[in-house]
């Protein structure tokens, strides 16, 4: 562990006598503007590698699994899909940072091969608050997530003279590395600050992580995406530094629609990088066609149905049966749809004829 955290604090020093000297500035919205427009509509999905039960399974030299990867993303291509939107894990990195930058680059040339083009998460409030690098627990069954966790893992955060130093390296290394690559759509600095009962407790690091996101001085923009209008500090700072405004929503379409309307008034491009839980009335049906007519980017949560358990309600008890109605998620480990219909029209809306 000494070993690695001097080379953490390396990496770091390279990188602010480099790139770092002169930190990059928050997009114009003209800028932004003009880079969505080149785009073109972008429709995807949050992608987990259906063997990996979180990030960090999904990540680890153990257990990254190119194969699966290349044969769910050939899934993807058919439905037309041009982006996926990445977890990373910084505790992966913090014990093997060359070995993950490798295999992100292994990622990113199947990613290519399927004409995709992905952004990379960085830091997460979402879900379990313990974390430990090595093998993983196995999921249990019928509990939607058993096995994601938060990144960085709660415990660690009290002691952020420890932790900052740790996750500024990350952030700028990998960034740094990447930071002209044309394959990356963009990077997304910080998934649903304050969620898990954080609130305003992660105004520090949602900071700090455009703060070392712009100095490591990347040529794709930032984002940060908002969740929730009673976190009203924290999307203050989200809008203010994200150079494309992003929503994430689960809610009927009428409330999209409004989510949207009010979104646009900041001038920005507007993606939606989380969207699709069926019992809510938030389907493919009723909420994509509505993202593509408003030029809003489509990244619903969920791709094959594995080892996140997705398919499975927030809240959900233990079981083994397939729910009648999927909560997330489109394709079986094997490639056939939930939903046919719904497969038939996410073809159709991203322009795939039969």
């Amino acid at each position: 562990m000494k070993n690695t955290v001097k080379l953490l604090m390396t990496i770091s020093v390279i990188l602010s006598l480099t790139c770092c000297n002169a930190p990059s500035k928050r997009w114009s919205e003209e800028k932004a503007n003009k880079w969505y427009a080149q785009q073109g509509w972008l429709s995807g999905c949050n992608y987990t590698t259906s063997t990996a039960i979180n990030q960090i399974e999904m990540w680890s030299a153990d257990t990254f699994d190119p194969e699966t990867i290349d044969r769910e993303l050939g899934w993807g291509e058919d439905l037309g899909f041009n982006t996926m939107r990445v977890f990373l894990s910084s505790l992966v990195w913090e014990n093997d940072p060359e070995g993950l930058k490798d295999r992100m680059e292994v990622f990113l040339q199947i990613c290519t091969d399927h004409g995709i083009r992905p952004f990379f998460v960085f830091f997460d409030d979402c879900w379990d608050p313990v974390s430990h690098y090595g093998k993983q627990r196995e999921p249990r069954p019928g509990i939607h997530n058993s096995g994601w966790v938060q990144d960085p893992s709660v415990e660690r955060r009290r002691d952020t003279l420890s932790l900052y130093p740790v996750l500024e390296a990350y952030m700028k290394d990998i960034i740094g590395t990447f930071r002209k690559d044309k394959r990356i759509l963009m990077w997304d600095v910080y998934n649903e600050p304050g969620n898990s009962q954080h609130l305003n407790a992660s105004i520090p690091l949602l900071k700090k992580s455009f703060e070392w996101a712009r100095a490591a001085r990347p040529t794709q923009p930032l984002t940060a995406a908002v969740t929730c209008q009673d976190f009203g500090d924290l999307n203050k700072i989200q809008l203010e530094n994200s150079d494309i405004v992003c929503l994430h929503t689960y809610s009927a379409p009428e409330l999209v629609k409004h989510a949207i309307d009010t979104l646009k008034t900041y001038g920005r491009p507007v993606m939606c990088t989380e969207y699709m839980a069926r019992p809510f009335g938030c389907s493919f049906q009723s909420v994509m066609p509505l993202l593509k007519e408003n030029n809003v980017a489509a990244v619903n949560w969920g791709f094959v149905a594995g080892k996140t358990n997705t398919i499975y309600p927030w809240g959900g008890a233990e079981s083994y049966q397939e729910p009648d109605v999927w909560f997330h998620d489109i394709i079986r480990v094997d490639g056939t749809p939930f939903s046919e219909e719904e497969v038939k029209l996410i073809r159709q809306i991203n322009g795939k004829c039969d």
